[in-house]
């Protein structure tokens, strides 16, 4: 049987990235600079011959958007697409929508005893918890349970048809706790770039991490990119 394999992508850079704040379940739109390295990271994957057989995303506004990209770039519209709640960001409840420096180097910092970077992220989802005034963050239980749940049912959905390639399109916080239930030896905060490509094989009920954070697909997206600006300018 051939392999079933997610090609994992993180988002393109939006607005909130950009001013360096937490989206969570809150969104924002890409920038033009977001949609451009979207656009590269489309060519680059198309550029390497991969064929997807389905498409899948969370259900925010901003990974719609960079799907919605990436499959134009690589001439493949016509793939089915399934939007899924279970693979969107964390949720930071009331801090969504807050600066990135005022969550992490802030509020949380004041009611942990650990430095940040060395706390499990079970140990960041109850200290969330734990500022969160309006009691909307999940507990750990529930965002572990329906993150790996939700890659879980595409890798075998995926499975039953033969074996082959998926496209999903999800989040930065989202996709490292995932690598990390997979293994954990995964480095915490691994600090996953926007339209970074993180590969995981399925077989027999068992996922196995092929690569992490790669842009190699972007960057030849970028010289094929540049190529084709030229040639319209020659």
């Amino acid at each position: 049987m051939v392999a079933t394999k997610l090609y994992i992508i993180r988002h393109g850079k939006t607005m909130f990235n950009t001013i360096g704040r937490a989206q969570g379940w809150s969104d924002s739109p890409l920038t033009p600079e977001g949609e451009r390295g979207i656009e590269e990271l489309g060519l680059g994957l198309k550029d390497s011959g991969i064929q997807f057989k389905a498409a899948f995303s969370s259900d925010s506004g901003r990974t719609l958007q960079t799907m919605e990209i990436i499959l134009r770039e690589c001439q493949q519209e016509a793939i089915p697409y399934t939007r899924d709640k279970r693979i969107r960001e964390w949720c930071f409840g009331s801090l969504d929508g807050g600066y990135d420096g005022e969550l992490f180097h802030g509020v949380l910092p004041r009611i942990v005893d650990k430095d940040m970077s060395k706390l499990t992220y079970q140990e960041m989802v109850e200290a969330i918890r734990q500022v969160d005034t309006a009691g909307w963050a999940e507990t750990w239980e529930v965002l572990s349970t329906r993150i790996l749940a939700g890659f879980t049912e595409i890798a075998e959905q995926m499975e039953a048809t033969g074996g082959v390639n998926a496209i999903v399109v999800s989040h930065g916080m989202t996709i490292s706790t995932f690598l990390w239930l997979i293994d954990h030896s995964t480095p915490r905060g691994l600090g996953l770039d926007n339209g970074s490509v993180s590969v995981v094989d399925y077989a027999d009920g068992k996922f196995t991490i092929e690569s992490i954070g790669d842009m190699s697909y972007r960057l030849r997206g970028k010289q094929l990119l540049e190529e084709r600006e030229n040639e319209k300018k020659a």
